[in-house]
């Protein structure tokens, strides 16, 4: 299994949104780098869920139930995929980027040294302290 986080911003489609959908394909990404991170996703691998902008906060817990395929808000034929992402439950307290700058496990987390990125993989082990700050 793999881990994940996937940024956005939550006036556009926020967490309750996504759990009110029940899942998304998670389409628009146009960056190449975040385009290979949704190709490496499978079915399973788990995803943290960021507000950016606004709140700057880990929110939720998601999980890949479909594997990369051509992205439906693309030209046809454009390199762009998406993957379809489900939610599986809300962190008990955020966890906001404040916080993942103070946790010295996460000093080098991609979402500090990458901050612009909107899909990056993380390490098990980042995965596991941000849901034990969260809980």
């Amino acid at each position: 299994m793999n881990y994940w986080l996937v940024k956005s911003e939550p006036e556009a489609y926020s967490w309750d949104t996504f759990v009110r959908d029940g899942g998304t394909d998670w389409t628009g990404v146009r960056n190449y780098q975040a385009r290979n991170f949704l190709q490496q996703m499978q079915p399973g691998d788990l995803v943290l869920y960021y507000h950016s902008v606004s709140d700057k906060q880990v929110v939720g817990v998601a999980q890949v139930t479909a594997a990369a395929a051509p992205d439906a808000t693309a030209e046809a034929g454009s390199p762009w995929v998406a993957v379809h992402l489900q939610p599986q439950q809300p962190l008990a307290r955020p966890v906001s980027l404040a916080r993942i700058k103070q946790e010295e496990r996460l000093s080098q987390i991609g979402l500090l040294r990458q901050s612009r990125l909107s899909v990056m993989p993380l390490k098990a082990a980042e995965f596991d302290t941000i849901l034990e700050l969260g809980a």
